[in-house]
């Protein structure tokens, strides 16, 4: 539906399965159990990883389209959209349709609707201030304009053609006196006299204006088309021919077309506001994605913009959001994780339930609404809830996980441990990775009062494949450490079948804070922790209280 509000659902930045499964879910909930006049559509705030891909192919879902930054953008605003006008348009037309509208700034279109010029009022006005009798002529203007702008009528000659190469003078003196003024090519306006006609044919004007709808004999007219000059007749008296001829010159003359300062549809506002008190011009064409004018913005619109509004799902600290998150409009929070810091401007449903798994959270609002969850969709949950929970060998994991997941599986038609292999295979898979690529494929930032530390994990069946992942990350990791403020940086090597984890890790001080967090000795950078396969509840709570003790 054009025009439909929209809300995205998104999870959190380098997103996991259990993050884009539970966006997907979200909308599908959202748009069944909402009236239709909102739009709830999954996004994704990073790269998605093999493992999600592998389950985004095996259930047949397209991957939710990025939405890298939820900051206000042109297209948030009010835009305010213009007229459809030519560079061809007569400046008298231009004027009314500007005080018809209460506009000052005339976006200039071609016929496909891309921008070719400016024009405002103050141009107008000044245009018509300082232009003199050549003026019609240097802007060659269309004798059909002239007819117009003049609520005339062109009695001969050929009102396609152009008054290009004379002057605009009014034939107020004596026939005898006409050869001193009049030129060839000029314009003459003039009253009903016919010898005042012939006389200007005769200096060879190339176009006569005849006033008060003074009638045109057939003699002139004979010599006019012998000639080819063009006959206009007015109803206007002289005074007001020559007050009003020069507004039928076309915008084209008149119009900028250099260093025009134009924004687009997807410009972030934040971007724009220095450009809009650097330039001060009263309003700015905006152009769309596609290319076309699609009308003006002004700085008043920026008191009217319309935030994103958005519904976080898997997360709720600001470091893991989506860039520019205080930028826009949170509805609603479901989440599994500790609380976060995320602030709201309002009070907002928030959902945060002690189990291992966003997707679990999201088969509970299914049965609560009295939803039909389709294969799709189970076979999207089940997944995230195998990955969440490391097939339930997960501290994390619930009752009310393993209960879901079995549901789910059901519905899905597929088995669980041969699932879960290919998965996780195809997750920790090192084929085609570069080590940023591994690196960055589950990994968040976190913070402990001054110290700001990274994480990554990486899950796997097979002892063999976490070394080869363990031979290129060691490396990379150098390359992470001290960017963006981080202190500290870990990646966890976990074996999901022997429940256990190798640390590897680089930073300032992180052979104390580990052997004070898990009473372990660090060799080479690594340390092996049994039993440990969870970030969210064993190695975060574990790190986050000594990094408290150690620095407090």
């Amino acid at each position: 539906m054009r025009g439909q509000k929209r809300v995205y659902i998104i999870g959190h930045k380098n997103p996991d399965t259990d993050s884009i499964c539970s966006a997907i879910a979200y909308a599908d909930i959202k748009n069944r159990t909402t009236s239709g006049k909102v739009k709830y559509v999954a996004r994704r705030a990073g790269q998605i990883n093999e493992e999600t891909q592998y389950v985004l192919n095996r259930f047949g879902i397209e991957a939710p389209p990025y939405l890298g930054n939820v900051g206000t953008q042109v297209k948030d605003m009010d835009i305010r959209t213009s007229p459809d006008v030519n560079k061809h348009m007569p400046v008298r037309n231009a004027w009314n349709l500007m005080r018809e509208n209460g506009i000052v700034t005339l976006p200039i279109k071609d016929e496909n609707g891309t921008l070719e010029g400016l024009i405002t009022i103050g141009d107008i006005a000044q245009s018509l201030m300082c232009a003199d009798n050549y003026t019609l002529g240097k802007a060659r203007t269309q004798y059909l304009q002239i007819a117009q702008t003049l609520d005339a009528r062109v009695v001969a000659g050929d009102e396609e053609g152009y008054f290009e190469n004379g002057k605009v003078l009014v034939g107020a003196l004596h026939p005898d006196r006409m050869k001193e003024y009049i030129g060839a090519g000029d314009l003459v306006i003039l009253g009903n006299r016919e010898e005042d006609h012939l006389k200007a044919l005769e200096e060879k004007a190339s176009c006569l204006v005849i006033c008060l709808d003074s009638e045109v004999s057939e003699r002139v007219l004979k010599v006019a088309r012998q000639q080819k000059v063009t006959i206009i007749v007015t109803p206007f008296d002289t005074f007001t021919v020559a007050r009003t001829i020069n507004q039928s010159i076309p915008l084209r003359y008149l119009m900028r077309t250099e260093n025009l300062v134009t924004f687009h549809t997807e410009d972030f506002t934040d971007s724009i506001q220095d450009v809009m008190v650097k330039n001060r011009h009263r309003a700015f064409p905006v152009i769309s994605k596609h290319g076309k004018c699609i009308g003006t913005i002004s700085r008043r619109n920026f008191l009217g913009m319309h935030k994103k509004e958005v519904i976080l799902v898997d997360h709720n600290e600001r470091s893991q959001a989506v860039d520019n998150i205080d930028s826009a409009q949170i509805l609603e929070i479901i989440d599994h994780h500790k609380l976060g810091n995320i602030e709201t401007m309002a009070p907002v449903m928030f959902r945060n339930l002690p189990v291992g798994c966003t997707g679990t959270i999201m088969y509970q609002m299914y049965n609560e609404a009295r939803l039909e969850i389709t294969p799709q969709i189970a076979g999207l949950l089940c997944a995230a809830i195998i990955s969440d929970t490391l097939m339930f060998r997960s501290p994390t994991c619930t009752i009310h996980d393993k209960m879901a997941a079995g549901a789910l599986a059901l519905i899905a038609d597929i088995e669980i441990e041969s699932f879960a292999k290919e998965m996780f295979h195809a997750g920790s898979s090192l084929k085609d990775k570069s080590s940023e690529e591994i690196f960055y494929q589950d990994y968040k930032k976190f913070i402990s009062g001054e110290q700001t530390f990274g994480v990554g994990q990486i899950s796997s069946m097979e002892a063999e494949e976490l070394g080869r992942i363990k031979e290129k990350l060691i490396p990379f990791m150098k390359s992470e450490y001290g960017r963006n403020g981080v202190s500290s940086v870990y990646f966890m090597l976990t074996n999901i079948l022997e429940e256990s984890t190798e640390l590897i890790f680089y930073g300032e001080n992180c052979d104390n804070l580990l052997e004070e967090a898990f009473h372990v000795k660090a060799q080479n950078r690594s340390v092996i922790l049994p039993g440990v396969v969870s970030r969210k509840k064993q190695l975060i709570p574990a790190l986050m209280e000594a990094m408290q003790d150690i620095y407090s």
